[in-house]
């Protein structure tokens, strides 16, 4: 299929400084719960972006000195001469199809933890820690100045080495160099501090050097905020970014450019949609004639022409869209759009980070599995044998088995009880903000439709008698979970209510099917993500009056991990939703829910006429037990499994990697004792 004339803007090369990318499609810096502690596992997976077209191809932050140290959250580093073999791993698998490679050099400042170096951090003044850490930083004098120049340098020259083609001076997020430039953090009395060409000098002088050190071997990119301070969203706060960016603007190859509010440049896409931070852009382009790349979710090929023809940008910038879909300027390119896993805007990638492990995906199971694995997002094996696959339940899991299954060859039947397909994707996306779930079951509907080798039996509730009866070689249990009613005390599942009272309580499936209550209602989050928050908005925009409470010291406590637990907060003020945290539900009799401190503070009394029970979720295995009733496992006339919320409950990225799993290694010799490679330093081949 050939690409659509329209697009061909997106496939012009363009210059940047002295070397030239393929495309305008530019994966910014993003971080990978990888870093240097995994080098292999993140050179294969910047490989596959480089297969999939992405002309520009970023690490993410690289530490530039042990004194701007982030573990437990993992990062890159440039510290010294096996950081520099460990980043040419990268670097060659992405040169081999033709994309540009980019580091980017970081000093954290006060945002930095130093909890594996415990060294000081260094900032413009001692400041506190800004991730809540009981250490403050020290101030710079003179030469912690000149130290911070020579080691930025010297990891610039590292960079180059490890055959980077891009090297970025990164002058935001909050980070030491955006210390510098913010007009009330900057309080110095010196040449570096005071007026504003005072506060833009350290960032003039790490560009002219880091330009100096790489020559006519890298372009030089500075990671820059448009606007100053964080304002109502879509309303910028500019201060004097534009006089800052006017006296820069001439001096790197190209400008990498986002925003204060780092809510709403990663935000989740239920309070955030795509191409959110053209409002805070227009000026940009106007200011210099060097290329310019931000960023917005960007997930169609016409709101990424509509960016470049209006002058917004020059490069189609993506962090989660490169991971969601690491083909998809490929896919682009050969008018294959239907085929493109668009970005849901869940942030589970960065929650993997904030967590400290390897990135995942709720669209791309195979995200961060390309090494150690094997797994590729578009080449699967070949199937082993002719056999027939059943798979029970079309929801997250079933579906990705499905199609998965149906891409190595295999001949799959797939039955769902009932006439939408999708399960709780489907369900969970008819929720307030969560439209954008319903790609990860649009995305694999499709790919099904177009398998002459998948077959689809809708409305088909199955017994054990009729799985019995199919003539299947491996069958798949994937019937999900459903939400309890009960509340888990950290040792067992107790009832909250008893005798009419228990009618009163709801659970989120109440929700979406419909069966709402009706007057004062109180949530009961025990799960911490995004539910509680969504079923409350559901039921107070039907006009009742909604207390959330919760066990944690705030609302959603889990959605720290993905940015948006300050947005789902307020987002519950606006809508007037009170919010009692720190207390459990002892119980409820109809008319009072009785709750406890969780620190020992008195108990409160709620009126509430409805409970709604947001705690966790019973596995719907009763076919999968029912059928090891009948006989064992190995006297079933086929293989039979689990897969998704049926065998463990979990969030639906974990639903969708299960399915994948299962599909992969269908037929396949699977070492349950070493399932997976472990990138690590093997001490018997390094010197003690």
């Amino acid at each position: 299929m050939d690409r659509d004339p329209r697009y061909d803007i997106l496939f012009e090369p363009v210059q940047i400084g002295p070397v030239t990318a393929p495309n305008r499609f530019y994966q910014v810096p993003h971080c990978t719960g990888m870093g240097w502690q995994y080098p292999r596992t993140l050179a294969a997976m910047r490989k596959v972006k480089a297969q999939g077209g992405w002309g520009v191809i970023c690490t993410e932050y690289n530490s530039i000195h042990p004194s701007s140290d982030d573990l437990p959250h993992p990062y890159a580093s440039l510290w010294d001469e096996s950081d520099v073999r460990a980043h040419t791993l990268m670097t060659d698998a992405v040169h081999e199809y033709g994309s540009l490679a980019g580091a980017e050099l970081w000093y954290g400042g006060a945002n930095s933890n130093n909890l594996f170096s415990r060294l000081p951090s260094m900032d413009v003044d001692s400041r506190p820690n800004t991730k809540g850490h009981p250490f403050q930083t020290r101030a710079m004098d003179k030469q912690d100045i000149r130290d911070l120049r020579r080691w930025h340098r010297k990891a610039a020259l590292r960079a180059r080495d490890a055959g980077f083609d891009v090297v970025y001076v990164y002058a935001t997020h909050g980070y030491l160099i955006s210390n510098f430039l913010h007009p009330r953090v900057n309080t110095r009395g010196d040449e570096y501090g005071g007026n504003l060409e005072n506060r833009v000098r350290l960032t003039r002088e790490l560009i002219q050097e880091t330009k100096d050190a790489v020559g006519d071997r890298c372009a030089v990119a500075v990671r820059f905020s448009a606007d100053e301070e964080i304002g109502e969203d879509g309303q910028p706060i500019y201060g004097e970014r534009r006089e800052m960016f006017e006296m820069l603007s001439d001096l790197p190859d190209l400008w990498d450019i986002n925003i204060a509010d780092y809510s709403v440049e990663m935000g989740v896409s239920r309070f955030t949609k795509e191409a959110a931070l053209e409002p805070y852009m227009h000026w940009v382009k106007s200011v210099t004639d060097k290329p310019v790349v931000t960023v917005g979710r960007f997930t169609s090929p016409d709101t990424m022409v509509s960016q470049v023809r209006r002058g917004i940008t020059d490069f189609i910038g993506a962090a989660r869209p490169s991971i969601a879909d690491p083909y998809l300027p490929k896919k682009i390119e050969e008018g294959r759009l239907s085929a493109i896993r668009e970005c849901i805007g869940c942030n589970v990638c960065y929650a993997s980070d904030s967590i400290g492990v390897p990135i995942r995906c709720t669209q791309n199971p195979t995200m961060g599995e390309e090494w150690r694995k094997g797994w590729h997002p578009e080449i699967i094996r070949k199937k082993s044998s002719d056999a027939r696959v059943l798979i029970v339940g079309a929801g997250a899991a079933g579906l990705e088995a499905a199609r998965a299954l149906g891409v190595r060859g295999y001949d799959v039947q797939l039955a769902e009880a009932t006439r939408e397909l999708g399960g709780r994707v489907s369900r969970e996306a008819a929720l307030p903000g969560m439209s954008e779930y319903i790609r990860v079951k649009d995305y694999r509907e499709q790919q099904l439709m177009e398998m002459p080798n998948v077959e689809i039996y809708r409305e088909s509730p199955l017994t054990v008698d009729d799985i019995l009866a199919v003539d299947a070689d491996h069958v798949a249990i994937a019937t999900g979970a459903t939400w309890r009613k009960e509340h888990f005390d950290e040792e067992r599942f107790a009832p909250v209510a008893k005798g009419s009272a228990l009618g009163r309580v709801f659970t989120p499936d109440d929700i979406m099917d419909g069966n709402l209550p009706i007057g004062p209602t109180l949530v009961f989050d025990g799960d911490g993500y995004y539910m509680a928050s969504v079923v409350a908005e559901k039921i107070r925009t039907q006009g009742h009056p909604v207390t959330l409470v919760t066990p944690f010291d705030s609302v959603s406590d889990w959605a720290r991990n993905t940015s948006e637990r300050w947005r789902i907060r307020t987002h519950l003020i606006r809508l007037g939703v009170e919010v009692l945290p720190s207390k459990s539900l002892k119980q409820f009799d109809g008319e009072i829910a009785e709750l406890e401190c969780a620190y020992g503070g008195p108990n409160v009394n709620v009126p509430v006429a409805n409970i709604v029970m947001v705690t966790a979720r019973k596995p719907n295995d009763g076919l999968y037990r029912g059928l090891l009733g009948r006989a064992s496992s190995e006297d079933l006339p086929f293989s039979l499994r689990r897969i998704g919320d049926c065998d463990a409950p979990a969030i639906i990225a974990a639903a969708v990697y299960s399915g994948h799993r299962y599909a992969q290694e269908l037929d396949e010799a699977v070492d349950e004792d070493i399932p997976l490679r472990h990138d690590r330093l093997d001490v018997r081949q390094q010197p003690i």
